[in-house]
């Protein structure tokens, strides 16, 4: 048996101060093999950067995933061509995008396949399928012993998330969902195996709009023209979300998922 932590999308400021205090706490209750977290909204909210990776790894974190702003700040290029930042994007970018979508991480004598796929549905549809990019990955590693796959969905639309569950299902041993924001209640294990949550949640403020200042977000939806800059909020209580999965090897498939809901004050 594996256990696998993975996190909900890291944001700001705040999100990282989170990190820092519960990480090292459920690694040491929880004593997980393998540590993810998305990382896309560290920096400021938006982005990554190479100061807030460090954090997030000097915190415990072992690899990070991200999502659709992964691109947004200057030089993401180079932290995603470096191997040493962990950082993996969407893998159905399109050919050529720097940065690679899938990596085999050997955890206690374990290889363990995690994929990052970004939806398409009301986020970019000139993106590659990422119901055919799983498939052309699994092809790519089909001759290599892997003993489980862990795959980050970053999607808006639940019903796509869920439609990928059912294309993956008993192939992916995990399918997370992040982007959202908001954590969902529909944890379980599938009938062949996969756990499944269409929305891990969010490490960011509790008195927020998924995560930024609540004044700008009401008033772009008041206005309709979200002229208003998003900031994230960076005071108050965190809400730290995140997602524990078991794992058994011998038969790759995952034997219990359960939620993690902490608050920092």
């Amino acid at each position: 048996m594996i256990k696998v932590l993975f996190i909900g999308d890291i944001i700001g400021a705040i999100g990282r101060a989170a990190v820092k205090i519960i990480v090292p706490k459920l690694r040491r209750e929880l004593k997980p093999d393998l540590v993810i977290a998305n990382a896309e909204n560290i920096a400021h909210g938006v982005g990554v950067t190479a100061n807030t990776l460090q954090e997030a790894l000097a915190a415990g974190v072992d690899y990070c995933t991200s999502g659709n702003h992964v691109f947004a700040r200057p030089g993401n290029d180079q932290l995603l061509n470096d191997e040493k930042w962990r950082l993996l994007r969407p893998a159905n970018y399109p050919a050529g995008a720097d940065g690679i979508g899938e990596k085999v991480i050997n955890i206690s004598q374990k290889n363990i396949l995690l994929i990052n796929l970004l939806g398409r549905v009301f986020i970019d549809a000139s993106l590659d399928c990422p119901f055919r990019a799983f498939d052309h990955i699994m092809e790519k590693y089909a001759s290599q012993k892997i003993d489980a796959t862990i795959v980050d969905f970053h999607a808006e639309a639940t019903s796509e998330k869920v439609a990928f569950k059912f294309y993956a299902d008993g192939r992916a041993t995990a399918i997370l969902g992040t982007h959202t924001h908001i954590v969902t209640a529909d944890e379980h294990i599938t009938q062949r195996g996969t756990a499944y949550i269409s929305d891990v949640g969010m490490v960011g403020a509790v008195d927020s709009v998924i995560g930024v200042k609540p004044e700008a977000a009401v008033s772009n939806f008041l206005e309709l023209d979200a002229s208003q800059p998003l900031e994230p909020a960076d005071k108050g209580a965190c809400l730290f979300n995140a997602a524990l999965i078991t794992i058994d090897t011998k038969i790759k498939k995952a034997t219990e998922i359960k939620r993690i809901n902490q608050l920092i004050s």
